[in-house]
C-alpha cells in the first residue's frame, strides 16, 4: 500500500491511501486549535508543587480534551508527567475533581468565606439610647 503525501501551507499533513483513494490524517502532524493556550496552562501546572482546586480541574479537563485526539503528544506526555509529579493517577485526579464539584466549588468564583460581608458598617449596638 503506497502512500503519497499531499501537503498544504496551513492544512494538516494528509496522506492519500492509494488502495481506496481515501485520505487519512497523519496523526503526528495534527494540532489542536487551543494548543497555544493549553501549552501555557500545562506549563503553569508543571510549576505547581501542590495543586490547588483550579489546577486540579484544569488538569482533568485537559486530559479529557486530548484523550483520543490524534497528535499533541507533547501535551499528553507533560500531563502524564504532571500526575507523577503531584503523586496522583487519573482515578485519584478524577475523584478529587468530583469531590470539588460536589462541594459546590466553581472555578473563577470567589471563596464565599473569604469575602467580607456587605453592609453599611453601622452597628446599632454601639449607639447610645437618648430617650
Amino acid at each position: 500500500m503506497k502512500q503519497t503525501s499531499i501537503t498544504g501551507s496551513s492544512a494538516p499533513n494528509y496522506e492519500a491511501n492509494s488502495t481506496d483513494g481515501g485520505l487519512m490524517a497523519n496523526e503526528s502532524s495534527q494540532s489542536h486549535p487551543l494548543h497555544a493556550i493549553d501549552r501555557n496552562i500545562v506549563d503553569a501546572l508543571l510549576a505547581a508543587k501542590e495543586p490547588n482546586s483550579e489546577q486540579l480541574l484544569n488538569a482533568a479537563r485537559l486530559f479529557i480534551r486530548y484523550e483520543g485526539f490524534p497528535g499533541e503528544a507533547d501535551l499528553k506526555l507533560d500531563l502524564e508527567k504532571l500526575l507523577r509529579f503531584w503523586g496522583l493517577d487519573r482515578i485519584e485526579l478524577n475523584s478529587r475533581c468530583r469531590a470539588l464539584w460536589a462541594s459546590g466549588y466553581r472555578p473563577g468564583q470567589p471563596n464565599i468565606e473569604a469575602v467580607s460581608p456587605v453592609g453599611s458598617g453601622f452597628d446599632s449596638t454601639d449607639s447610645e439610647n437618648d430617650v
